[in-house]
């Protein structure tokens, strides 16, 4: 009997896939202790990963001085769009509260990542919230997450308003004074920009003119940035230096937005008279707020109705992020052409800002029957249009 023989090829072993993994890091403060935590987890999240024969090392993302009840974390942001794009399979983070402390935010977060195949895994809880019943166990711990974070709001909150009973300020930076432990003391140099500004107003400039003036001269504000109306505003009207000190202006509304709110009565307020040296005196003081209102009656008349138009909010400069302001010129014809321009080219001019005003009615044109979520216009007079469903178009103007 004849016997077939087939030769068989060795077939390639198959090799695994490795596990694409990455890491979240966060600290909300940026104490020297909390550096150190944070230099930690990112240290040992990076080992942990790259000694694990299954799992390729997809980097630790780590927030820094960023509270977790905010969505706006630029390295979670940063992450999540990595998972979206596919580029990694599973995050590991220390607890739950290290990656939200909003229990909506971060139930929202992992059933995304979850209908995409991704796995979270929570160290502390040991919870993965791809398993059927991690989901279950994660809802109940965000909650008493989210609850230890109002608890400790509320109790700062009560220890910041019993300091301002017995006059002591929250910490705070304003220019023309060096502020140690509550203590304010003439800063020299800053005091004649201050004395400068209202001296300035109180000739006859306006804020815009003394904007410009503060850029001409070099002159920056305390915390960087640049000068605006608002600014200049704000230290005319501010009452430390006159020597007094007005304690709790504004508050945060709640632990989870962390938005800073004017207080308009909702709270009560702690005024502690001559508290320390002046810069401006009593009288300059009261001048400049009775021009700030002569000013304010002349050139805008008090209305209930705030104007808001269908572009407000929506365009950004290209050049330097601002928005996009309406304006209208009268040109000496009988019409009045509306425009919309960027505001620090309305403020400080092209050498500070090179972009281009745009007609309102050439927006009109370009955005007609759009639903419009944001515009970035440019200098070379196109228009990046972002529709609310995300798709983005490039227009042109003339």
């Amino acid at each position: 009997m004849e016997r077939i023989v087939k030769k068989m090829p060795p077939s390639a072993p198959v090799i695994p896939k490795k596990l694409r993994v990455a890491a979240y890091a966060r600290v909300s403060t940026g104490k020297e202790a909390m550096v150190h935590s944070l230099s930690a987890q990112v240290s040992y999240y990076s080992e942990m990963i790259q000694n694990h024969q299954g799992w390729l090392y997809c980097g630790v993302y780590a927030d820094y001085a960023v509270t977790g009840t905010k969505q706006e974390r630029p390295e979670f942001q940063r992450m999540l769009a990595e998972c979206r794009a596919g580029k990694i399979d599973m995050i590991l983070t220390k607890s739950i509260s290290r990656f939200a402390r909003n229990s909506v935010a971060l139930l929202e977060t992992v059933r995304e990542l979850k209908n995409i195949g991704i796995d979270c895994y929570f160290e502390k809880e040991n919870i993965h919230c791809i398993s059927g019943d991690g989901e279950l166990f994660l809802t109940i711990l965000a909650s008493f997450a989210q609850e230890e974070s109002l608890s400790v709001s509320e109790n700062l909150k009560w220890r910041i308003r019993n300091k301002y009973k017995d006059g002591i300020p929250n910490t705070f930076t304003i220019l023309g004074y060096d502020v140690k432990k509550g203590v304010l003391t003439v800063n020299p140099t800053e005091a004649e920009i201050v004395k400068m500004i209202f001296a300035d107003y109180l000739s006859g400039m306006g804020k815009t003119a003394i904007v410009k003036k503060l850029h001409e001269s070099g002159v920056r504000p305390k915390l960087n940035g640049e000068w605006d109306s608002r600014k200049i505003h704000d230290i005319l009207c501010n009452e430390k230096y006159i020597g007094d000190l007005l304690m709790q202006k504004g508050y945060i509304s709640d632990h989870l937005t962390k938005k800073n709110r004017k207080n308009k009565g909702e709270l009560p307020q702690y005024l502690v008279k001559d508290n320390h040296e002046p810069i401006i005196d009593r009288g300059t003081f009261e001048k400049a707020q009775q021009e700030m209102t002569r000013r304010a009656g002349q050139y805008h008349p008090k209305s209930d109705i705030t104007a808001k138009y269908p572009f407000t909010g929506k365009i950004v400069c290209g050049i330097c992020g601002k928005h996009y302001r309406r304006k209208i010129n009268n040109s000496g014809t009988k019409y009045e052409r509306v425009i919309w321009a960027c505001s620090t080219y309305n403020t400080l001019g092209k050498s500070h800002c090179a972009s281009k005003q745009i007609p309102e009615s050439t927006l009109q044109s370009l955005t007609d029957g759009m639903k419009v979520h944001s515009m970035v216009a440019y200098p070379d007079k196109t228009l990046k249009i972002i529709l609310e469903n995300n798709t983005e178009l490039v227009k042109e103007w003339q």
